[in-house]
């Protein structure tokens, strides 16, 4: 959800220098984690090195080479995202057609010097935005929505100041931040977060917190990432069902795929199950806070939701694979258009794709919540792959780009044996 990190870890920095943050996180909660105590892969207990590598399927032999060419460059990315990004530990889950298989590095706990469990959940920040796309596009399935109304017929009044009008955006817009809406994370100070994490944000105060600033561009004529406007797709879909968004993501999505991972906190600031303790770095040279138990709500449609590798992937490709949505609508999520990046990413409704390094294109998304930073994508033909660090924001872009590097390379094991095959 938290896009905006530079300024993020700046106010972070300030927040240590004046004290604030020592006072507001339990005793204890700040820890240093010196590169050079980091546990490599080799020093795992038996137990945990069988967990570290989890393949449920052998991979067939002739997709052996690549596959073990993509393992090694990614244990090389996740221990670089521990020992170099300063990352505490960095997991990825890869799934394909021929079973599953889970990497870890570094420790799920800077304390206790824990390995990271294969099952861990973790906040998943943005990737949320892809669940709650896709209950909105089962809303407009059913005629129940339509992309293309303006949001004033389902929020009648909302919208409204300095120049931002629910009258002239669509829902559309707001799915595919062409909008304009200013963005309420460029208005808000997180340290109101780490001074009170277990407050509850309502969605309407942070919606407001935009709406008292002009928008970003003329609703269509641009394109400009805001988790405001998921916010407003949280609230409709909330007007249209009579049910909370989360209540509507797990009957349309988390029940049938059986994603027991999954889950949509509310307000409820702990991590069911397995998980790795979450920090933040305020600056270079700061210690690590551990911001682990945090209240969701300031993310909530936009990015408050808890999952795992696993479930992320097994949505993406139920998703891809058209089993949660009419082709109709399938058919609107991937229609994209430029970020205006050099990267060659697309976004669509909920859904961005982006250019693998051996050819063709992947779809997914990118999270980023306080204590974690996560990226998952997929491609048509059935790989999937997420990646989390527990450390968000990170103490420098290059964290986000190993991420990114990692996505990629996982999604490109086994590509070329698998394309040679269905020649």
């Amino acid at each position: 959800m938290i896009t905006r990190k530079r300024a993020f870890r700046g106010a972070l920095t300030l927040t240590v220098v004046l004290g604030f943050a020592a006072a507001a996180l339990p005793a204890g909660a700040a820890e240093r984690t010196p590169t050079a105590e980091r546990t490599p892969t080799a020093e795992r207990t038996p137990a945990a090195e069988a967990a570290y590598a989890r393949v449920t399927a052998p991979a067939p032999s002739n997709a052996a080479a690549s596959s073990s060419s993509s393992d090694a460059r990614l244990r090389e990315l996740l221990h670089r995202l521990t020992a170099v990004d300063g990352a505490p530990g960095a997991f990825v889950e890869t799934r394909d057609r021929r079973g599953s298989t889970v990497l870890t590095d570094g420790v799920a706990d800077v304390k206790r010097r824990t390995p990271l469990d294969p099952d861990s959940r973790f906040r998943i920040g943005s990737m949320t935005k892809t669940f709650t796309a896709t209950a909105m596009l089962q809303l407009v399935g059913e005629r129940r929505v339509h992309l293309d109304a303006p949001v004033e017929r389902y929020l009648p009044g909302v919208v409204r100041g300095h120049g931002n009008d629910g009258r002239r955006i669509t829902v559309r817009q707001l799915l595919q931040h062409t909008g304009g809406l200013p963005d309420f994370l460029d208005h808000f100070d997180p340290r109101d977060i780490v001074m009170d994490p277990l407050a509850h944000r309502d969605p309407l105060d942070l919606v407001n917190i935009a709406l008292a600033h002009p928008p970003e561009f003329a609703p269509g004529a641009g394109w400009s990432y805001s988790n405001t406007g998921y916010l407003l797709v949280g609230m409709i879909i909330e007007r249209v069902t009579g049910n909370t968004y989360g209540e509507e993501i797990e009957r349309r999505v988390i029940e049938p795929l059986g994603l027991s991972e999954t889950s949509v906190p509310g307000d409820d600031p702990t991590i069911p199950g397995p998980h790795p303790r979450g920090y933040v770095r305020p600056g270079d040279d700061a210690p690590l806070l551990d911001i682990t138990a945090v209240n969701p709500s300031v993310g909530g449609a936009a990015g408050g939701m808890i999952s795992s590798g696993s479930d992320v992937n097994r949505f993406l490709g139920a998703l891809l694979g058209g089993e949660l949505l009419h082709p109709a609508q399938l058919g609107e999520m991937m229609r994209t258009r430029p970020t205006g990046g050099s990267d060659g990413r697309r976004y669509g409704l909920g859904l961005e794709s982006k250019p693998l390094p051996r050819g063709g294109r992947y779809w997914g998304h990118t999270g980023d919540f306080l204590g974690y930073e996560t990226a998952a994508g997929a491609t048509v033909d059935g790989r999937q792959a997420t990646v989390m660090v527990n450390l968000g924001p990170g103490s420098s872009d290059a964290q986000s780009d190993d991420i990114q590097a990692a996505v990629e390379t996982a999604l490109s094991r086994g590509r070329s044996a698998v394309s040679a095959g269905q020649r």
